[in-house]
Parts: C-alpha cells; structure tokens; sequence
C-alpha cells in the first residue's frame, strides 16, 4: 500500500512539473522588405507537430512544452528562421525574402499546381506588382521583356487598343498564332474587333483589355505545345495562364489603388514649315522659303490622362471567403475627342461545407466598356493625313476654326477644306463630324465544385459561361471626303454577340508510394463558342436616303444589312495527365488529349488525339554537388498538337447579294481537311547558386508545324475558284535565357536583376508545288510574303534599280530613279534576337524599379515617311532644297555618271504612294528605357495612423529611346492582326507615360 502511494506522488510530481514547463508565446511576424505583416506563417515546435499559423494580422499564439522548445516560422517565398524560446514570452520576427525556394508552387494547365522543380517545360510566371507597375489600361502591355519567348506588339490607337502576343513565332501561314488565354484555368474569349488596315480603319479592341489588372494575382506562361498539351489545339501556341485574386481568412481587409498618369508624345515625324506650295498645289514644293506658322501640327495634339481606380474588400473565415472589387479606367487620348471609359466589378467567394469535404467557389466578372473617337490608322479618313499634308504657305488656323460651312443650297454645314483629294480631310471635321464609338458590355462567370474523396483523391466540376455584347458605330456625316462617304452621308454600324461556354470535370490523385510519387489527372470537357453573331451595315458611298439621319429606315435601297456570324465551335475532349516521381530527384510526365471538333465534321477527321511527353531529372537530389550550387535541374519534353482549323472551309455555303439574290460559292468543299499539326521538342536548364541568389534558366526549343490550310486556284473546267488543301511545313526554333541575380542584400539594401533573352528562327520549309508564294498585308510597293525557303515576316519592296557597280540606274529621259519591275526582298520584319533587363533596388522603405528593353535587329517600313516626302513637307526634302540638290551615286541608263539630283524629282520618284520603298525601310533595332517606378512605403505604425500600410509610387512607361534607327517607334503596329506588321502608315505618333499611384490597404 505504501508502496502504491509512493508511485502515485511521484507521477503526480511529474505531470506537475511537466505542466509548469510549458510556456505560452505569442508574438507577430512580418516582412522584412516592407514591414507588412505575413498572414498563415507556420509557426510550430522543432522536433514535434505541435503547430499554428499566423492571422491575418501576422499575430500568432502557441504553448510549448518545454523552456528549451525552439520555434520554427516558415513560408513559401520566405526564409526560414528557428528562434529559441528561453523562456520568452513573447517574440516578434521579421522574416526575409528566399532568393529561391525550391518547393514553390505554380499554376499550369487546367489550373492545377504543381511544384515548380517537377515541371519538364518552361514556364515562367510574372507577378501582379509587375503588371501593375505602368499601370497601362491594357495590362499585357507590361508583360515586354519581362518574360523571354515572347513577342508583345501594342496597337498605335490608344487606351483600349488590342495587344499582338506571340509565343516563340509565327507558327501558320493561314490561322492564328496566338496563344490560348485563360482565368483561372479556364479558357476565355479573346477575340479581336477590326483592324486598321493600308486604306484605313480603326482598332476595335480585344478581351484582354477588358481585363481589371487589380484583380489579378499572377500570370503564368506557359511557352510552348509542351505545357500546354492538356488544352488541345486551343493551347497550340502556348498558353497564358491568368490567376485572380481571391478572399483570405482572417479580418476583413479593405484595398484602395489610385493611379494618374499623363500621356505625351514621345516621337512624331520631322516636318519642315520653310517651304510652301505653289500654284495652290496641295504639295508644299516651292523652293523660294517662307516665313510660316510651324506650332499647328503640335497644338493639334493633347496631353493625355490615364486614371485607374480600384477598391477591393477582401475577409473571412474557416468556412467562407470572400473578395470583391471596383475598378475604373477612364482616359483621355493626345488625339482630342478621344476617350476611353472602364467599369470593372467582381464578386469571388470560396465555401467549404461537409466537414471541408466539399468547396464551392464561385467568381463573377461584369465588365462595361466605352470607347470614343479611337484613332484610326492608314491613308482613309485619318485626321493626320490633312494635318501633316496641309500646304504651309495656307493659313491653318481658319480651317481649325471654322472646319465647317453652312451651304444655303443644301441648308446643312459642310466640311471647309481647301482641296478635294482622296487622301486628306479637314482633321477637325473628322474629330467633330465622324464620330466613332465602341460599346462592350462583358459577364464572365463560373462555378466550382471541390470534393475532397480521400486525402489523396479528389474530384472537381467547373462551369463557365463568357458573354459579350458589342456594338461598333461610325456616323460620317453629309459633307466628307467623297472618296468614301456618299454625300448625304455614310453609316457603319455593327452589333454582335460573343458567347463562350465551357465545362470540365477533372478527377486528381496524389499519393506517396514509398520511393515513388504518382500525381494523375483524368478528365472531360465541352466547350461551344459562338464569335461575331449578329447584324452589320456600311452604306460606304452607296449611301443615306436623307442627310444625316443614321438609322435602318434610312439607308438607301441597295444597301445590305447583313446577318454576321465570325466563327463558332464545338469541341469535346478527354484528357489525362499522369506525372510519377521517385526519391524526389526523377520525374516522367505523360499526357493525352483526343478532342472531337465540330469544325472538322464530314471530313472523317473530327477526332484527333494529342500526346505529349517530359522528363525531370534534379541534378542536386541525384549527386553531390559543390556548396555554392543549391539547386540543379535538367529537362526534356515532346509533344505534338494541332492547331485549330478556320471556320466554315469544310462546306462553305452560298450567300445573299444586296439586291436579294444569290451569290453560288464557287471554292470547293474541303471534305479530307486535317487539322494543322505542331510537334514540338524542347530541352531545358534551371539552375540555381549561392542559396538562390544567382540563377539561369535555358532552353532550346523546335517546333514543326505541317499539313498547312493553303489555298489554290482551281483547275479550269472544274465548277470551282479556289480549293484548299494541306500542305506546307514551318519550322521554329530558338533560344530562351532568363538570368536572376540579387547582387547585393543585407537589413537595408537589396538589388535584384534580371536579364530575359530570346532568339526564334523562322523558316518556311515548303508552301505547295503550285504556290510560288503566299501574301499577306500587299500594298504599294509593301509586301508580307511567305516564299519557300523564306520566313514568315519577310518584307518585299521596291528597291532602285542599279548597275554592277551598285550605282542607281536613272532614266534617259526623265532624270528620275528607276525601281525594280517588282517587289524584292529586304529583310525580315522579326527581331534578331530580343533582351530585357530588369532591376529592383530596395533601400529600407524606399524601391527603385526600372526596365530596359531591347530589339536587335529586323526590318520596318515607313509609309508616312514616303508620303510625306512626295508632298514636300518632310524636314530631309527641306534640307535638300536648302543644299540645293541631293547626292546621289547614280548613272544613267546610258552610262553617265550622276552625282546630285533635284530633290523634287528624287523625292516624288522614291517617295508617294507606290515609290521606292527601299529608302523608307529601316533597322528595327531600337533600345528603350521602358518602365521606371520609385516606391515609398510608409511606416504607418510609427506614424500612428489607422491602416495598415499605405505606398505611394511615381510610375513611367516607354520613357526613352537609348538607341533608335527607324524615325518612328517600330514596336508600335497599325494592327495587331496577321497583316501589315511592322508598317508605319499614318499611325498615331508614339507616347510616353508618367505620373503616381497610391496602395492603401485598411
């Protein structure tokens, strides 16, 4: 009995004592950077599972079990930090950005995460604060240089204004080579509205610039077919993958964003004002000089605003999360009347039910879009074709202000011009009197079903619908250029639908099986689209029943309304994905697509499967390797997938003339068509050093594309214009290097640099043994034209005839330059090869950002230059009169040499409309400053005020040229389409932007 006493005061000693070893801690952990507290930090005991996570105000709360416990914080991006307790009470961290973290987790196809380190595929993934930081209405306008492979080409119209996006080179001769965007692994429409074209035209826009860059979280590329083999023939050119934010537990939190930045312009052409017309010619080629007015073309130009707002609530629980958000665009162009307006709402929320089993998501994107007066590119209708011809011995400040007159006979107000040309109108009369809108009312939204099965397996629904309702309108009043307006005047009007809805059920499995891991998805998805459904007319020079009244009731009787439908789909696919592990140092990835396309029905081919295969191996896991190397990855992967085939080419039916008829189809059905087909090879490097703090990513890629869309002229006698068939092989292949350092880093000062390189050659392996070449974008003397053994890009002009010893060949009896009979090639409209470098300096709450972008090599031609030179109004025709003649090593065709020629002669013969393009190509090769940003985060705590953290930043975008050929910014494209890439005709002059942005977050 005693002894039993005995025992039992011993226990109870024991347990005693245990009890008084454990100590409560609590404290708060935040950012080293910026001092901004780190919500869901783990924070637990080393060396057992007790554990917590920090809230959303970085605080935490754990009781250890012992004075000697030790206190491990850790999280993703973060360094981790062990602190022993010793009896502390309380203790407070500060935790430091991880140069590189080798479990890092990022999105892929079909928005399932994956370990970075286990991909066999490049990707790369560009966070939100970059986007954000040029705070440009269209955020893909950021995204250049700051991700190598890719090619990003902003359109000369302004706010609003579409984005050209290739991903490692054109890869069709006849289709699209622009890669699948999709929101939160869910594929989104994208499509493009008109384009300018050589005669005119103005950008319409696109999805993307519908987009509210404050609600994005990250944007992952993935580059190639590779990655993007999960998608079909939708990701054939690579995908971009864009994730929003969403809702986090803990107290609600309460964001506000408020951008201004002012807009001016950066590069316009160089005119001259000495020199005047004569005779009343519209050309300004008199050689007696004058003393003229030179300020108009300037004052004709504005400073323009851009001013981006957006308030973000954002909270929850265990059980829910929600996020919702506001934003507004509003701009004003340098081109007066031009405006552009954007309201922006989401609602996301997040809700867990069934003990966490089961999670239902939900987002809803409402977007409305306004657009007025966007400028137009292109000889037609353009107000800077009569603001830059306008003769300079006329005085332009009576037609400013009275751009119009009244007419007693017609009892309206008519344009004032001082010349009826087809080229030019009075540019106030355009602004004022042919105004132009675009409306677009937007709804994206989707459901998400979540059901946890086991720890290992797991099933998920999604259901998206994307609908967009759009309408064009350009009112030309009675009084315009006759060229193309009737004279009682000229309505263009569109109104159409794009409808998009997609569902999917993916079943995932991740599981541990000692040595191996297994990570498999298997899955079903149907998609329907259908783009560009509803109702257009143009009365063009056919014209209105009455003046000025734009209306259906009023258009003249051979007019055709027109029903309109751009393209529509549907598409069924099974996918599967398996990815198997083993000792975390060897990963094999295989993938399988078959997609059934409503596209391909009656050919036999409407089934086409897509595989796609990759290899991982993590050098680091797998040997030994010298201290200063942390992470070494090598990797390979093959795919091959097809590329979407066009609309309606199997069986194109007849159509309805405007007089009621019948107008038969006269191209063949296409009844064996086969997809295009993209095998796609590539080998990568990822290396990290010096714990992350230097790094490389290399990859060399191929790409071959065959079984083109080509079109032919059909034999005679066979009932038939054209017929297609496939035909054709593209290869591309390149060259991808990211490098990262972070050169210098301690408590108060950090660099971070990055360099982004790429090189993509483009080769047209063989077109078809009845095509000598293909052509796109061909006009006056400017040719895009696809020749066997050539590039997608290359660029055909006139050049000047010459002898063998190079000299120009004149005419005998004129004196002027001979051109060739027909258009030559001159170069490629490509890059060379393409650099950006980026760079982060952080001094305590202080942070420099700036970016440097860089286009080696390629060609660009200059249509505003050549026309300007034929009317005389260029600063070199100036320059030539004044010397008195141009130099020239030229010869005449009989053999006598010429040194200098009369600079009207020369300049009307290689300049104008259909000249000598040769003189106005230039090297694409230009170097800019592209982005500035200089960050100041406020210490609010030691301020005492009532937020949380407060940033104002002063913002820059396309600043400075370091180094530039052409006289105009050739990274600015008329149209974001497949043709007239890299021409300059009469496009809105290149801007820079500059101004602040506040983040305060309550």
């Amino acid at each position: 009995m005693k002894r039993t006493l005995f025992l039992i005061m011993v226990m109870t000693s024991v347990l005693c004592m245990g009890a008084l070893a454990q100590q409560e801690v609590t404290g708060r952990v935040t950012s080293q950077s910026d001092g901004l507290p780190i919500p869901g930090v783990n924070v637990s005991e080393k060396g057992t599972t007790n554990g917590t996570i920090t809230d959303m105000e970085g605080t935490y709360k754990l009781t250890v079990s012992q004075d000697g416990a030790t206190l491990v914080f850790s999280f993703i991006g973060m360094e981790t930090q062990e602190i022993l307790v010793n009896g502390l009470s309380s203790i407070n961290v500060n935790l430091a950005e991880s140069a590189f973290q080798m479990d890092e987790v990022v999105v892929t196809a079909l928005g399932i995460k994956r370990q970075e380190k286990t991909l066999t595929y490049a990707q790369q993934t560009v966070g939100a604060d970059e986007l954000l930081k040029a705070r440009d209405p269209n955020f893909m306008n950021s995204l250049s240089g700051k991700a190598s492979g890719v090619e990003i080409k902003k359109s000369s119209s302004g706010a609003g204004g579409s984005t050209k996006i290739e991903l490692r080179g054109s890869k069709s001769l006849s289709g699209t080579s622009d890669p699948l965007f999709v929101i939160d692994g869910i594929p989104m429409a994208n499509n493009k509205g008109g384009q300018p074209g050589m005669w005119g035209g103005t950008d319409q826009g696109d999805g993307l610039s519908q987009i509210n860059p404050d609600d994005i979280e990250s944007l992952t590329i993935l580059k190639g077919s590779n990655a993007a083999a999960l998608y079909g023939s939708q990701g054939a050119n690579g995908v971009v993958v864009i994730t929003t934010k969403k809702g986090k537990k803990g107290t609600t939190k309460v964001n506000v964003s408020s951008g201004l930045t002012f807009e001016k312009i950066l590069l316009q052409p160089d005119l001259q004002y000495k020199y005047g017309s004569t005779g009343g010619a519209k050309e300004s080629w008199s050689y007696t000089a004058g003393d003229y007015a030179s300020n108009y073309v300037d004052d004709f130009f504005q400073t323009g605003t851009n001013a981006v707002n957006t308030v973000s609530i954002s909270g929850g629980n265990d059980r829910t999360t929600a996020y919702f958000s506001y934003g507004n665009t509003s701009a004003k162009g340098i081109v007066p009347t031009n405006t552009y307006l954007r309201n922006n709402i989401t609602l996301k929320q997040s809700t867990k039910l069934f003990n966490d089993k089961l999670t239902i998501s939900s987002n809803v994107m409402l977007t409305s879009e306004k657009s007025k007066n966007r400028q137009p590119a292109g000889y037609y209708l353009n107000p800077l074709t009569g603001l830059y011809f306008f003769p300079r011995d006329k005085d332009f400040s009576d037609y400013k202000e009275n751009y119009q007159v009244f007419d007693e006979d017609r009892n309206m107000y008519l344009q004032n011009w001082f010349i009826s040309d087809h080229h030019q109108s009075n540019p106030y009369w355009i602004l004022h009197n042919q105004p132009k809108t675009d409306n677009t009312k937007r709804l994206i939204a989707n459901m998400v079903l979540d059901y946890e099965i086991s720890d290992a397996l797991k099933f998920q629904v999604r259901g998206n619908y994307d609908f967009a309702n759009k309408s064009f309108e350009q009112q030309h009043a009675a009084g315009s250029n006759t060229t193309n307006v009737h004279k009682n005047g000229r309505w263009d009007y569109q109104k159409y639908t794009d409808e998009l809805m997609y569902t999917d059920g993916i079943l995932t499995f991740d599981k541990k099986l000692g040595n191996f891991s297994l990570n498999g998805v298997v899955g079903a998805s149907y998609q329907k689209y259908t783009y560009g459904k509803g109702v257009s007319v143009n009365t063009g020079t056919d014209g209105l029943l009455y003046p000025n009244e734009f209306f259906f009731q009023n258009i003249a009787f051979n007019v055709q309304v027109k029903s309109t439908l751009g393209s529509r789909l549907i598409k069924e696919a099974v996918f599967a994905n398996a990815q198997v592990g083993f000792k975390d140092m060897i990963f094999l990835d295989v993938s399988g697509r078959n997609d059934w396309a409503s596209s391909l029905a009656g050919t036999g081919n409407q089934s086409y499967f897509y595989p796609a295969v990759g290899i991982t191996t993590l050098v680091n896991e797998m040997v030994d390797l010298p201290a200063f190397v942390t992470f070494g990855k090598l990797r390979a992967s093959w795919s091959q997938v097809g590329n979407e085939v066009p609309f309606n080419k199997v069986d194109p039916q007849n159509t309805i003339t405007s007089g009621g008829g019948i107008s038969r189809n006269t191209t063949k059905p296409f009844t064996d068509l086969n997809p295009e087909m993209i095998s796609s090879f590539e080998v990568g490097a990822d290396w990290r050093f010096l714990n992350g703090r230097l790094g490389f990513d290399l990859t060399y890629y191929n790409i071959i594309s065959t079984d083109q869309f080509v079109q032919l002229e059909a034999p005679s006698g066979s009932g038939y214009t054209y017929y297609y068939v496939n035909a054709g092989e593209i290869n591309n292949n390149g060259i991808e290097l990211s490098i990262d350092a972070t050169p210098v880093k301690n408590s108060n000062f950090s660099w971070k640099t990055a360099l982004n390189y790429s090189k993509n050659n483009n080769e047209v392996v063989e077109i078809h043994p009845q095509v000598s070449g293909l052509t796109t974008g061909s006009s006056e003397g400017y040719d895009n034209k696809f020749v066997e053994g050539g590039s997608i890009g290359d660029i055909y002009v006139y050049k000047f005839r010459r002898d063998d010893q190079g000299r120009i060949l004149l005419s005998n009896s004129t004196g002027a330059p001979l051109k060739t009979s027909v258009t030559e090639k001159i170069g490629n409209l490509n890059p060379d090869w393409s650099l950006g470098w980026s760079n982060s300096l952080n001094y305590k709450n202080l942070s420099l950002g700036f970016l440097v972008n860089g286009k080696i090599g390629g060609k660009a031609v200059s249509q505003t230059e050549a026309m300007l030179d034929g009317y005389g109004v260029s600063q070199r025709t100036a320059d030539a009169r004044d010397a008195g003649s141009v130099s020239i090593n030229g010869v005449t065709e009989s053999g006598t040499a010429v040194t200098s020629i009369d600079p009207k002669l020369y300049y009307t013969t290689t300049g104008d409309r259909n000249g000598i393009k040769e003189p106005y190509t230039y090297d694409r090769t230009n170097i800019r400053i592209s982005q500035v940003s200089l960050s100041y985060s406020f210490d609010v705590k030691e301020m005492n005020l009532p937020i949380d953290n407060a940033t104002l930043s002063f913002v820059g975008q396309n600043l400075l040229f370091l180094y530039k050929d052409a006289p105009f910014d050739p990274e600015l494209v008329m149209s974001t389409g497949s043709s007239y890439q890299s021409l300059d005709n009469f496009n809105l002059p290149s801007t820079r932007t500059y101004g602040f942005n506040l983040q305060v977050t309550f």
